[in-house]
């Protein structure tokens, strides 16, 4: 979704006479049904009957996959005839040539989930998606050249980029429109008008879907209002993004980019994302419905962004920087959706669905029933695995290198080094990407956090020979804006101490991906730690774990990494599917950087939103 934050589209006098001889619907293959979604004037149609499409934002990597029918039947419930879905690259390729299409990653069957649900599908591959995702949904290896640069005609970006189409098209391209599938439109890119105006790298993606075998469909591009003219290709179908209050003028401005062609709001943000010591966001539902009434009544398309948030797991939250600097998501997706992040229908849903009955005058099914939330009773996480007592083989270097180049993607990465003293002085790290502890001999001395601002801080050093620890976490690659380029995370240049750079480095990647070789005591701690416990579950059903009294973390269940927590807020719940629970003894573990002395976890039938800023998250 676009990041332009002026919600006030400008008319533009630009004028193109574009060619909608849909070149982008060719002869289905043999055997196929005859089915044929495409454009006939200034209407969409399916099987040569107008089709006004009705969509709705989800996103399979943001869901259990336990729920997705669930979720799926809930929109049709609500009006809608289509789904919406972004295509996660970093997902689906791991490590170069290493692909998943499998569980949470199975975007088949997703796809066939819908179709079997009576819904179209809108499929959004990019490359780039944006969708507040880790790097913009970008595989953080193309990182490790420093050279490489995303988002454009060089071969170190394209020739990936364009396997990874090439190798999508293997998976969903038989389940087009024109081959029996729902499938009924494709994105090029996302919003490019919003990064840039290269028309030779948007025809480049545009050949590599034709090239991959999405010639069964509508292809068409996105862009905010204003930057249509950048992020267009002249003889491909366009709609347009923007948010609440914009719809009239949004279209009129389409409307005269692309006279002639079916007016589509490809993303109206019904809702919108949270960072980190942020208030949470809330929209109001009846002036949204007001909206959506008129653009129903008047004929036009719609896409919901978002019907239905969801999560980021794990570490794929994204985030921003605009003037403000650097500012991380949170991994609750909630969005103020129609669907909360928990998949249960707000006051938003019901508007919606009253408006999309009255206007196209069908009898919609019933809303799905979901079970209760419950609340556990709070447990001790009795046996702990202090990180620094459990760290990985080190990696022996001059100086600090970033995650990238030791082929790192997410997670922390710990930096070792001895240092002579006495000494005291200004610690400056060049760049810190982006939280980072730092410890002489063990102790804290101090944090660094980059949407401060911060990378140096005083430390004094009175003996000999010291240790210094400097444990750096990612959290999260921005996934906006061109600085999404220059993404490196850990420490991405130099260190220096009064003045004098430090060199012979132990480097400790920790991904995180893999808590088996763990070694828990019951031993209290004195800095970041692994803290294990069980919680005990009768009836499995969804919950949150309330983490009000811990402080900056990360935390798995039964394996499922949940995400993180920040004791800043906005976020103090986390999320958990009663599908990944089970009847009986559920492992938890919850990895937090600073110790805790009464490490008891809690939980709560609802999400609890609350923001503190000035909260110590880096001491105990």
């Amino acid at each position: 979704m676009t990041k332009d934050r002026n919600r006030k589209a400008v008319p533009l006098v630009i004028t193109f006479l574009i060619v909608l001889a849909l070149a982008c619907l060719a002869t289905p293959a043999a055997g196929s049904t005859d089915k044929r979604f495409g454009i006939d004037g200034d209407k969409f149609v399916l099987d040569g009957k107008p089709f006004q499409i009705i969509a709705g934002e989800m996103h399979y990597p943001r869901i259990p996959r336990e729920y997705w029918r669930d979720r799926l039947k809930m929109a049709r419930a609500m009006g809608l005839n289509t789904v919406s879905t972004y295509v996660f690259w970093n997902l689906h390729e791991p490590r170069p040539g290493v692909y998943d299409f499998t569980g949470q990653q199975d975007i088949v069957t997703f796809i066939r989930m819908a179709q079997e649900e009576g819904l179209k599908v809108i499929l959004r591959p990019g490359p780039y998606i944006c969708a507040e995702w880790e790097l913009g949904g970008f595989p953080a290896w193309l990182l490790k050249n420093p050279d490489t640069v995303l988002r454009s005609t060089d071969e170190k970006f394209m020739n990936p980029a364009e396997r990874w189409i090439a190798r999508l098209g293997q998976e969903v391209a038989k389940l087009q429109i024109g081959r029996g599938g729902p499938i009924i439109a494709v994105q090029v890119e996302n919003e490019y008008g919003s990064f840039d105006k290269d028309k030779v790298y948007m025809r480049r993606v545009y050949d590599a879907l034709r090239n991959a075998g999405f010639t069964d469909t509508l292809l068409y591009t996105a862009d905010g209002p204003t930057q249509l003219p950048d992020g267009t290709l002249p003889d491909v179908p366009a709609v347009v993004n923007f948010g609440p209050g914009q719809a009239r003028q949004g279209l009129e401005v389409l409307a005269k980019f692309r006279p002639g062609q079916p007016l589509m709001i490809g993303e109206w943000w019904a809702g919108w994302f949270d960072h980190w010591g942020a208030q949470h966001h809330t929209t109001n539902g009846e002036e949204e419905a007001k909206e959506l009434d008129w653009v129903l009544q008047n004929g036009h398309s719609i896409n919901f962004y978002m019907f239905h948030g969801g999560t980021s797991w794990g570490f794929m939250n994204g985030a921003n920087f605009d003037r403000g600097g650097y500012r991380p998501d949170t991994s609750s997706y909630d969005y103020s959706a129609a669907l909360d992040e928990s998949g249960r229908p707000t006051k938003k849903y019901w508007l919606f669905r009253d408006v999309i009955a009255k206007r196209t005058g069908a009898k919609l099914p019933k809303v799905p029933v979901i079970a209760d939330t419950i609340e556990l009773p709070g447990i001790k996480l009795e046996r702990t695995a202090p990180l620094f007592s459990n760290l990985p083989k080190a990696t022996v270097i001059e100086k600090p290198q970033n995650m990238e180049r030791v082929g790192q993607s997410y997670g922390y990465i710990l930096y070792t080094t001895k240092v002579k003293g006495p000494v005291a002085g200004e610690l400056a790290i060049t760049d810190v990407r982006d939280y980072a502890l730092v410890y002489v001999d063990g102790m804290l001395v101090g944090s660094l956090d980059r949407r401060s601002k911060q990378d140096r801080l005083p430390v004094e050093i009175k003996q000999k020979d010291a240790r210094l620890d400097i444990l750096v976490e990612n959290t999260g690659r921005i996934n906006f804006t061109k600085e999404l380029r220059n993404e490196r995370k850990g420490i991405t240049k130099s260190v220096t101490l009064a003045g004098t750079e430090l060199t012979g480095w132990q480097v400790y990647p920790l991904p995180m991906t893999d808590l088996s070789s763990l070694r828990f005591t019951t031993d209290a701690v004195k800095g970041p730690a692994f803290y294990d416990g069980t919680l005990d579950v009768r009836t499995p059903a969804d919950t949150f774990l309330d983490m009000r009294n811990w402080s900056k973390g990360t935390v798995w269940i039964n394996g499922h990494h949940l995400g993180r927590f920040w004791n800043i807020g906005p976020q103090q719940t986390m999320y958990v599917p009663g599908a990944w629970l089970k009847k009986g003894a559920n492992r938890v573990v919850v990895f937090d950087l600073v110790p805790q002395s009464n490490p008891v976890v809690k939980t709560s039938k609802t999400p609890v939103f609350e923001v503190h800023p000035s909260q110590p998250s880096q001491h105990p």
